[in-house]
């Protein structure tokens, strides 16, 4: 069986340089060039748009440059990312940022040198050492059941999503194993910068049509199978439960929780208030602790949570707090979280 190659984005504004690269990385067996674009705002717009597991990048061109680049591909799509430059100036700059490698650019003096050898070699090490991208395993020791699986379901009537660093093409994976017609409102929350949530509501558009998202307004009647993202700049919650058993939405411009807004831990407290042991909520990759707590409350309510497993996350940190704090009632591996969500309602 052949192994399924690594997606390369090439990010360069020369096209002499864009061309050299490409060149390198197809005579390799590893890496696929899927795209090849010219600053890094356009690298953006096609990671929304585009599958891709591995940006190469320059750090100096117009518009938007590698580190800006890198901050939003590496820190907020969960794309791994390899910065050069013709010098270790903006080294510092673009490892803050996430980038998973920081190289001197190559010598094009021959499409064989050594240099650019090397250069694809350091890359293929640094994605090993990071353990992506890889195929997702459908099981791993870390891997936690933290109780059974509840059965009869609980009819649960809401499904509540969390998630930040690499959230987005977690999401995309889920919400693409749930089909169309899903039975149950979908509301989630991104950690992401002003102005890039409407582009990301766009791309999931493109990637996941059997489930229609859009970002939330406040007063709106949540339906089946749709998706409602929080705002880049509000807490989104559920105000209440209309007649028809719907949750009507509100955007809250309440302060952020723990310098967050959105707080995933405000969507999932919100749930467990109304919903109680008919909330479902799943808590994916993510920097730091939110939804946690949420998950907590969730749990405490009756509710049902499930947490990524730390094999597939692009950071472990959010869903490991959730099982610290014994919120997570199921440890899956992102892979397997549509299935089992689909089992339960």
């Amino acid at each position: 069986m052949s192994e399924t190659k690594i997606k390369v984005l090439i990010v360069d504004d020369s096209a002499i340089a864009r061309g050299i690269f490409e060149k390198a990385f197809k005579s390799t067996t590893t890496f696929e060039v899927v795209g090849m674009v010219s600053n890094g705002r356009k690298a953006v717009d096609f990671c929304h748009a585009n599958e891709v597991q591995l940006v190469v990048t320059d750090y100096d061109m117009p518009e938007m440059n590698g580190v800006e680049e890198t901050r939003i591909i590496a820190k907020e799509l969960g794309i791994p990312v390899c910065v050069y430059s013709e010098d270790n100036h903006a080294k510092a700059d673009a490892l803050e940022a996430g980038a998973l490698l920081y190289e001197i650019k190559p010598s094009f003096s021959s499409l064989s040198s050594q240099s650019m050898v090397l250069f694809i070699e350091k890359i293929s090490e640094a994605l090993k050492k990071r353990g992506a991208p890889t195929p997702h395993k459908e099981s791993s020791h870390d891997s936690q059941e933290k109780s059974e699986r509840p059965y009869p379901s609980h009819g649960y009537k809401i499904l509540c999503i969390g998630a930040s660093t690499g959230g987005p093409t977690a999401v995309q994976e889920v919400l693409k194993g749930l089909g169309k017609n899903f039975p149950l409102p979908i509301l989630y929350v991104q950690h992401i910068d002003v102005g890039s949530d409407q582009k990301m509501v766009n791309w999931f558009k493109v990637t996941c049509p059997n489930t229609p998202m859009e970002l939330a307004r406040d007063g709106q009647i949540a339906q089946n199978g749709h998706v409602y993202m929080a705002p880049a700049d509000k807490h989104l919650v559920i105000d209440f439960i209309n007649k028809d058993g719907k949750p009507v939405l509100k955007l809250s411009d309440e302060p952020p929780e723990r310098f967050l807004k959105p707080a995933v831990n405000k969507l999932f407290r919100s749930a467990a208030s109304l919903y109680e042991k008919k909330c479902l909520a799943v808590l994916l990759t993510g920097m730091g602790r939110d939804g946690a707590e949420g998950c907590k409350e969730i749990v405490d309510k009756g509710g049902y949570t499930i947490v990524e497993d730390k094999s597939t996350c692009a950071v472990f940190g959010m869903p490991a707090a959730a099982i610290e704090l014994e919120a997570a009632k199921l440890v899956l591996p992102r892979g397997l979280i549509a299935k089992e969500i689909l089992q339960l309602v």
